[in-house]
């Protein structure tokens, strides 16, 4: 893909924090951490990184385009699923070192294991033993990730 995009140079934190210039900060990988939310519900969807690259196809196409990190391969989102996620917004926070992609959740969900949302737990009160635990919420499959992805 042959990508135009092109991002500013990072400036003084003056520049970065107040000016209008588009001059995302990568790690020392070359990534960016990526949350998806749902625009029209705010809910938090998934976290995923971008590179430079990945993040320069999400703007020119409007989708979603993420580097995975396991993989070390571009992952559109929804190419092999059917669950895009288009683009309406794309927030950065103050010294432009990660991104919010408020997105259209196209498909019955954003989650591998069948959710609307990653986030389907939440960390509850320690135990009397000290213990952290996670609580369900939202645990709901939207669609059979076997059906979807082919695997168990």
């Amino acid at each position: 893909m042959d990508c135009h995009t092109t991002f500013a140079a990072r400036g003084n934190k003056a520049e970065l924090e107040e000016g209008l210039d588009f001059a995302p900060k990568f790690d020392a990988d070359g990534l960016i951490p990526a949350l998806a939310m749902d625009a029209a519900t705010k809910e938090p969807l998934m976290l995923a990184y971008m590179n430079a690259e990945s993040l320069r196809r999400t703007l020119e196409i409007g989708e979603a385009v993420y580097w995975s990190r396991s993989r070390k391969e571009y992952w559109h989102k929804g190419a092999t699923s059917g669950h895009i996620q288009k683009i309406v917004e794309i927030r950065t926070d103050c010294d432009q070192d990660a991104l919010i992609l408020m997105v259209e959740q196209v498909g019955a969900g954003a989650c591998h294991t069948g959710r609307n949302s990653c986030f389907y737990r939440k960390v509850g009160a320690p135990s009397a033993g000290g213990a952290a635990k996670l609580e369900w919420i939202g645990a709901e499959k939207a669609f059979d990730p076997a059906a979807v992805y082919g695997k168990p």
